[in-house]
């Protein structure tokens, strides 16, 4: 990566240094990364290396029927794909592991023993029974229908007698009577009244610790400065925000609440929440489409952030350098997929044509157009077409069908047929049969010269317009509508072959 400059902002370093920056991203391996998770990803990755700082990757992988090994190797290798390289967490270490919550549960189960011991949490015995009956019961008085704190002062003998009952306690969190207040990076300060913040469960009763529990202690032990996530996650800020303080106040990390920014909703259709259900939500599918990494990456940061007013193409280096998180739009962001494929073609027409054509090579052994190691030969072809459709594409899942027909065995080359039913009619054996003638005359086999007799001989001998002369061409040699531009599609394609297809498509023609 480039050198970082590190400005020292008072606002949003709030007296550390810029170096001491700690950002963490958690993810939950239960399936595919949405583009949502992987905007949140990008926007703490160029904080951190903004700063200077380090992004610690967190696995939240408590739900064990939910989780697998399987989704977790494919979340680290789609981030590794995506080039967030983390500084601390799985595949990479650190001094303030294990980094999956799963091997983290003997420090829960301490930390909650040591909440309790000091009267930050206490054992909340109520039934869902009794708490559903006291809740309706504050909504028809017209009041707050969260927890009433019932159990919060329980005599010894009121505690024995819901033990004696059978009675399994979850652990509640005790929260402060007062205003929760916080300065979001995002959305400037926000308050929370205390009659809307009850003491929320941390532990359930069967002891499993809850998410409102682990991600605070987890932050305060790992040492986290910034917690930059989705805005969906700010009703339960305060809450962790008094966990952050209950844990200083017992000694528990650094004694730091982190500055919190709550990042914009990306919507989708419907000028609704982007689901992962959605089609475009995933990242699996930019994936198999063949979109860069960093084109895919730029669209996302738009979603939010800008670089500046008049531009939307950008490196991750010149994201890096000039990321303000106090510059991201608290307003929801639509995802654009159009604009989200035309990003990524600007990034893919910037790539040198060496890396394109090694970028475009899966795609194409996929679709079996050129084997896993392709000869000299086709390798050397396939970097002399690049220049002619570098612009023309916008995926490398594209690249099969725009570049297929020059590396096709001839005895396995195929017209589509709503190509050949669209543009081989009415004149096109006459065209067919005077390009033949024209071409075969051609001495100098290079684009300048096939262009000049093709131009001699269909627009000025027939008479015809270029769309009418062309066209027909295009489809006996590519087999397609849409191809390469065509002269050069010539050259590539060489003398033999191109006068072969072109003879057999005068004959197709001939005898329908």
């Amino acid at each position: 990566m480039t050198d970082k400059p590190a400005p020292t902002d008072e606002s949003v370093l709030g007296g550390l240094e810029p170096n001491q920056v700690r950002v963490r991203f958690p993810p939950s391996p239960t399936g595919l990364l949405t583009v949502g998770n992987i905007r949140s990803a990008l926007f703490n990755w160029a904080f951190a290396r903004h700063y200077g700082g380090k992004l610690v990757l967190r696995i939240e992988d408590t739900d064990k029927a939910r989780n697998t090994p399987e989704a977790l190797q494919y979340t680290l290798d789609s981030l590794s794909w995506l080039g967030l390289n983390w500084d601390e967490g799985p595949e990479v270490g650190g001094e303030f592991g294990p980094y999956l919550q799963s091997e983290r549960m003997d420090i829960y189960a301490d930390v909650v023993a040591k909440l309790l011991a000091a009267g930050k949490a206490y054992h909340c015995y109520c039934s869902q029974e009794e708490l559903d009956q006291r809740r309706e019961a504050a909504r028809s008085a017209g009041q707050h229908s969260g927890y009433d704190g019932h159990c919060r002062a329980l005599t010894p003998e009121q505690v024995q007698a819901y033990l004696d009952d059978g009675r399994r306690p979850v652990v509640r969190l005790r929260m402060p009577d007062r205003p929760i207040t916080f300065d979001d990076l995002v959305r400037g300060e926000i308050t929370f009244l205390p009659e809307n913040l009850g003491d929320y469960v941390l532990v359930r009763a069967n002891g499993y610790p809850l998410y409102p529990l682990v991600n605070p202690v987890d932050d305060a032990l790992m040492e986290i400065t910034h917690v930059l996530r989705g805005e969906d996650l700010l009703p339960s800020t305060p809450r962790q925000i008094a966990l952050y303080e209950a844990l200083a106040e017992i000694g528990i990390g650094a004694g730091r609440t982190p500055k919190f920014g709550h990042l914009p909703f990306v919507m989708g259709e419907g000028n609704k929440k982007l689901s992962k259900r959605d089609p475009g939500a995933g990242l699996g599918e930019y994936m198999e489409r063949g979109f860069l990494p960093e084109g895919l990456l730029n669209y996302l940061a738009l979603l939010g952030w800008s670089i500046a007013d008049d531009r939307d193409v950008f490196t991750m280096d010149e994201m890096i350098k000039a990321f303000d998180i106090r510059k991201v739009n608290a307003n929801a962001a639509r995802f654009d997929p159009k604009k989200c494929e035309a990003i990524n073609a600007s990034h893919m027409r910037l790539l040198e044509p060496a890396d394109w054509a090694r970028r475009a090579l899966p795609f194409l052994a996929k679709a079996g157009v050129l084997p896993a190691e392709p000869s000299e030969e086709q390798l050397a072809l396939l970097n002399a077409a690049v220049p002619h459709v570098q612009e023309r594409m916008n995926t490398f899942s594209e690249a099969p069908e725009m570049l297929g027909f020059l590396f096709v065995d001839e005895s396995e080359f195929s017209i589509d047929p709503d190509a050949g039913a669209k543009v081989l009619t009415g004149d096109a054996g006459a065209v067919l049969e005077a390009t033949s003638k024209a071409l075969a005359e051609v001495s100098d086999w290079t684009t300048e010269a096939i262009e000049q007799a093709m131009r001699a001989s269909l627009i000025e001998g027939l008479g015809l317009k270029p769309k009418n002369a062309f066209g027909p061409v295009r489809v006996a040699i590519s087999g397609r509508r849409i191809s390469p531009p065509l002269f050069e599609s010539l050259e590539l394609l060489g003398r033999d072959r191109s006068l072969g297809r072109v003879a057999a498509a005068r004959a197709a023609v001939a005898t329908d």
